[in-house]
């Protein structure tokens, strides 16, 4: 399999990688087993995180033995330095390693501040001296803040939702990335399943020799298409693009990226979670989003009062409304369709 430089990292890592938070809905066994056999179908880089329940767990398990062989990326929400350094040892304990390769900062609302000695970049600096940690990134949703990352020169990666219906802002940060030498790590490459074609998503992220696609895999089926669509190392022609030219004038307007610009709401409705509901059940545990705290906050929705406050402050233009709407009749189906596995 192709590898490419993870920026000033220096890291080669799989042109086709393997986000890991699709696992949390395996069980324990069939996650590691699955880690496992992509690893043994040629991928050698996987990130997981802290917040992913049981999946560090289980890379951990999986890859153990071959820890020399593989590249593996963790990340910690902890604003503070003494929450960061929990983070990042029990991250080792369940990964098995003494090293985690590349250390991001999660979902960051804000370039974390390097100065701060109480912060986690406190805690990350402190473990990367002690060699714990050897490269330190961030992700993010918003792309202010993606541009500041870059800008500051503090970071060795970015990961950040990246596909073909993303806004021409966004895809500019692929070059701005490789003009810094900062590792680009493409998060949603199919769009929080919007996206379904797994060729013309692998073509389009083909164009990029710095950009680095984490495919969230949870079944034996998808690790499969993925590793034979990498293996035909499908390039842009013109049925490609017509597809992709579709999708953008259909689609473009309808992918949440969990930013939380939009909040908060005069109706009490938590947008940010609550637009991205589809991808939420479909790629992590569900269950979770049928307690009757979540079944409350989905019935919000209807008490929407048409203000438009949400679509006037989404930075991706989104007719958030209306996407709520959307999310909602998802999730009552969704319910139907499983309710007797709850």
């Amino acid at each position: 399999m192709k590898r490419i430089r993870l920026g000033k990292t220096k890291l080669q890592v799989t042109c086709s990688s393997m986000g890991c938070l699709p696992v949390q809905r395996c069980s324990v066994e069939d996650g590691a087993k699955l880690i496992r056999a992509a690893y043994e179908g040629g991928i050698n880089y996987f990130d997981t995180a802290n917040a992913y329940t049981d999946s560090e767990l289980k890379v951990g398990l999986a890859l153990h033995d071959v820890r020399d062989k593989v590249v593996i990326s963790t990340k910690s929400a902890a604003p503070d330095r003494a929450g960061c350094a929990a983070h990042i040892d029990n991250s080792l304990k369940l990964l098995q390693t003494d090293y985690i390769d590349l250390f991001q900062f999660h979902q960051c609302p804000a370039v974390p501040d390097i100065h701060d000695p109480d912060g986690a970049f406190a805690a990350a600096l402190e473990a990367k001296a002690a060699g714990k940690i050897r490269h330190v990134g961030l992700t993010t949703h918003r792309i202010e803040v993606a541009e500041d990352a870059i800008a500051s020169g503090n970071f060795e990666t970015l990961q950040f939702p990246f596909s073909y219906i993303s806004t021409d802002r966004d895809l500019a940060l692929a070059e701005k990335c490789k003009a810094a030498d900062m590792g680009f790590i493409a998060m949603k490459g199919l769009a929080g399943g919007l996206l379904t074609d797994a060729r013309v998503c692998r073509a389009f992220m083909s164009q990029y020799d710095n950009v680095v696609p984490i495919w969230g895999i949870q079944t034996a089926e998808e690790l499969a298409q993925w590793l034979a669509v990498t293996a035909e190392d499908p390039q842009m022609d013109e049925p490609t693009r017509a597809i992709i030219r579709r999708d953008r004038k259909e689609l473009a307007g309808s992918f949440c990226r969990g930013c939380g610009y939009c909040m908060p709401c005069p109706a009490g409705i938590e947008i940010r979670n609550s637009a991205r509901m589809n991808m939420l059940l479909r790629r992590s545990p569900w269950q979770q989003y049928y307690t009757p705290e979540w079944r409350e906050k989905m019935e919000r929705i209807n008490d929407c009062l048409g203000c438009r406050q949400c679509a006037a402050k989404c930075p991706y233009q989104l007719d958030t409304p209306n996407v709520l709407k959307y999310m909602l009749k998802d999730y009552n189906e969704f319910y139907e369709a499983h309710k007797n596995e709850l």
